[in-house]
This record gives structure tokens, sequence and C-alpha cells, in this order.
């Protein structure tokens, strides 16, 4: 796999302890390009980093135990690793050795935490001034624009430093942990029950997505067999959780765009596939319907006919908004050529969903490593490599066919039965376990550490907007700072999935 095949091929994802040589091969192995970063973090004890074999369907764990501390920097190498190191640095106070940057990430000097080397923090934490340093303007002619914490919509906050030439950016540089609510925190000594309903409001346009890799976790560390209906469930939920983001998108990018003709439209369908989820399932946005061992909503025949009526009119109505869309000249003008991320940044970023699969990285979790029932579905991935904000309204068009199939399948091959299982079986000794899931932004990954006595010790819900975020700074170059709202909506990034 990596230099010195430190970890073994599998489906799957097998766990290795390794030493400080085994990890800077695997980190080199990641700087080479032999693999994906999916997830890095730690438990306070230890550091923990999830990779993918570019030429292999299963992942695996390294972990390297740090008494003094401090870990060699994956980000010193790999640039996506940066920013996960910083918020393990504010979090357990785990130093990655030699990292190019170690400014906070989560804590904006409001904690009163005391890091190695500074000064004792005032007693008037609360109050302490943020002294976080964005970096300087360098260059004839260039000034700095600030914009937000808090912004004019209702959209979280975060803030963004633009330097810029007159109107052309030359550089982007973001600050966000604004949301920071201690999910890992409150997840240590929750019950699973808890810890569910916890999952599914890290990023709440996701419920279901982080809810399923909640589940999977701790469903692979239990040995758990989840009822056959309630898989298939689980994966109508998540279509229409998928169709009502990207309607959504769709029409809110070219809102920003002055095209509010299509926001209305695409508006319309997307309230009526939240109608449709409080029908089938009784709620809206599909909050708390995926446990453990299953769902705790099933839908009737009466709500799939009337689903089915959904799905076909919608299925019409697409091709009107594809023309509608690729025939308005003053909106192509705005979205072709805006906003380009590139295939190389996409591709060392391991960048998933939308963003990277309209840069042309053809990943999606369904199908690797794949999880069930996808392996008996058919859809197709929305493709393109043209990498701009036009690429990604395309592909997310190619990704509401596919899930309005997808819910047709479903529907058709429904199986009857259980659609939970009551029963958790006791640990009797700590497990771990980690799933792989593809929301509507891309892959989620979950890992969770349950002890004997069946409470979580530790989780940790990797968010695909730690890996898309640093390329809205890069995109948003050689472009005008009038263009960055409508770029900044065709990513669409979480806020608060990286806020933790």
């Amino acid at each position: 796999m990596f230099r010195g095949d430190p970890v073994a091929h599998a489906r799957g994802w097998p766990r290795h302890v390794v030493d400080r040589a085994t990890w800077l091969e695997i980190v080199v192995g990641l700087a080479e390009g032999q693999g994906d970063l999916l997830g890095l973090w730690s438990d306070g004890e230890a550091v923990h980093m999830a990779v993918m074999e570019r030429a292999a369907r299963g992942f695996a764990i390294v972990t390297l135990e740090c008494p003094d501390k401090s870990y060699p920097s994956v980000g010193r190498l790999h640039p996506p690793a940066l920013r996960l190191e910083r918020a393990i640095r504010d979090i357990y106070g785990v130093e990655a050795e030699e990292s190019p940057d170690a400014r906070r990430w989560l804590d904006h000097g409001r904690w009163g935490v005391r890091r190695p080397g500074a000064a004792a923090p005032s007693t008037d934490a609360p109050n302490m001034a943020d002294s976080y340093e964005f970096l300087p303007v360098e260059g004839a002619g260039l000034h700095q624009i600030p914009v937000g914490p808090v912004h004019a919509g209702i959209i979280e906050p975060g803030h963004f430093r633009f330097t810029a030439n007159g109107e052309l950016v030359v550089r982007l540089e973001e600050r966000l942990g604004y949301t920071h609510k201690g999910v890992e925190t409150l997840m240590a000594g929750a019950t699973l029950a808890r810890g569910a309903r916890l999952a599914g409001r890290v990023s709440g346009d996701s419920t279901v997505a982080y809810a399923i890799a909640f589940a999977g976790a701790v469903e692979s560390a239990l040995e758990m067999k989840v009822p056959r209906r309630a898989v298939y469930l689980r994966a109508l939920m998540a279509e229409l959780e998928r169709l009502a983001n990207h309607f959504g998108d769709i029409g809110a990018i070219c809102n920003d765009a002055a095209f509010a003709l299509m926001n209305a439209h695409c508006g319309v369908v997307r309230e009526r596939f939240l109608r449709a989820n409080r029908q089938c399932f009784g709620h809206r946005l599909l909050m708390d319907r995926v446990t453990i061992g299953g769902v705790t909503a099933d839908v009737t025949p009466g709500a799939q006919n009337q689903l089915r009526k959904l799905v076909e009119e919608t299925k019409a109505l697409v091709p009107r908004l594809i023309e509608l869309f690729g025939d308005t000249t003053s909106l192509q003008d705005r979205t072709v050529g805006t906003g380009h991320a590139s295939s190389e940044l996409v591709s060392k970023f391991g960048c998933g969903g939308v963003v990277g699969r309209a840069s042309g990285r053809a990943f999606d979790a369904r199908r690797t490593p794949g999880y069930a029932p996808y392996e008996e579905l058919s859809f197709t991935l929305g493709a393109s490599t043209e990498g701009d904000v036009d690429a990604r309204v395309w592909v997310r068009f190619d990704e509401v066919r596919s899930s309005l199939s997808l819910v047709e399948q479903i529907l058709d091959i429904l199986p009857g039965g259980e659609w939970k299982n009551e029963a958790v079986p006791a640990p009797g000794a700590m497990r771990e376990g980690v799933a792989l899931v593809e929301g509507f932004r891309g892959d989620i990954l979950a890992w969770v550490r349950i002890g004997a006595d069946g409470m979580l010790e530790r989780c940790q819900l990797r968010d695909p907007s730690w890996f898309q975020w640093p390329l809205l700074e890069a995109a948003i170059e050689r472009n005008i700072v009038a263009d960055f709202p409508l770029l900044n909506k065709s990513f669409n990034c979480s806020y608060s999935g990286t806020d933790l």
C-alpha cells in the first residue's frame, strides 16, 4: 500500500498500532499520492489516522501512542491534515511536531487554556483578546477586506479575509470555529442513544447521513445485524435528504447570480420533498429517524404511493429546469469559468461530494468501500472535469436524477419484516467501530470507542467540509470579490460540521 506496506490490504477497516517510523512512512505515502487521508483525530493519549489506498476498496486506521503529548506532523508533508492538527491541539493539547501552522482553530482565545511556552492566561478568560494572526499583506497595490464572522443572511458565522488588488482576489484566508459545540466532550460518557441524537445534530442538513454513519460505527463495533427493511429505509431517507439539499443548493446558487426564477422553482420542489419526509416518516428533516439497530419510523403503503407520484412529477420537471439553467445566457456568464477548483488539488485533498466529482474525482462512499443496500442498486455518479461553478451545478443535476432513480428502486424492492432491532448487545469489553457514509456534501467518517459498560468513551465525526473549505480558498483566486457569494454557495461547505 504505502512505502513498506505498513497497512494491510483489506475491505473493511483494520486498525494498526504503529511506531513513529511507520507513522512517517504512511505520511510520506499520502504526500506522494499513494492514498487519501480520511480523518485525523486524538483521544488525548494517542493520535489516530484513517487512510485509504487508492488502488483498494478498503481503508485502515493507524494509531500512534503519544505519551509525551506530541507526534510527527502529518500536515508538514500533507497539507490536508493541517486544520485537523490544529483542532487536536486546541482540544487535547497534543502537539504536531514541526507543523508549519500551529495557530489556533477552535479556540479563539476565550478558553483560558495555557499553551506550551505561552504566558499564563488571564484570570478573566471570557474576555481574553484573540491574538490570532492572519497572513500579512505583501505587495504594492494590495489591500485586505474582512468579511464576517457575522453575515447579512442567516448563514452560520465564519470570517473571510480577502487580499485583493482592486476587485481581483489574490488570496483568501478563512477562520472558522465560531460554532464550536464541544461535541467530542459531550459524546464522552454518553449513552449510545444520546450519542445517536448528538450525531444527528452535528450538521443539521445532514442529519440522516450522520445518524447512519454513527449507527454504522456502533453496529460494527457491537457486531449487530440490522433488519433488511431498516437498511432500505435508511437508504430511502438518505436519498430524500440528498434530493432536498441538492434542489435547495441549485436554487440558491442561481439566486446568488440574480436569477431568482430558478430559486423559486427549486424552492417549491424542495418544500414538496420536505413535506414528503413528514408524511413518510413524521419529520420534515428526518431528525432522529435513524437509530442504532434500525429506524424509528416505517413508511406506510399510502405514503409510498404519494412518494412515487412526487418522484414521477419531479422527473418530468427536471429536464425543464435543466433547460432553464443551460439556456439562460446571463446565468451562464456568471457560472462558466468562475471559481475553478483544480483536479490536482481535489485529488491531493481527497475532496469528495459534488466539489470533488465536478473536478474529476469520481469517489462516492456508496461504492467505495460501499455499504448496504447500494451494492444491490444501480446509480450513476455525477461527473465533470471543468471544476467551475457551472460544473458543480450540472453535477448536482446528475445527482438529482440518480437519487430519483434510487428512490424508485428502493420502493420497488423494499423488503417486508421488522424495521428495528430492539436488542443492543452488551459489549463485555472495550470495542471500536467505524463507518464511512456518503452524505449530500460527500463522505462522512464516524469512529466510536465503546466501553465494557456499553457507554461511549470516544467518538469522532469527520465532515467532508474539512477537505473542501481549503479548496474554496484556492478557487476564489483570480476571481472578483463579488463572485465569492456565488462560489461559496456552489461549494456549500458546512461551518458547523468543522467546528465540532
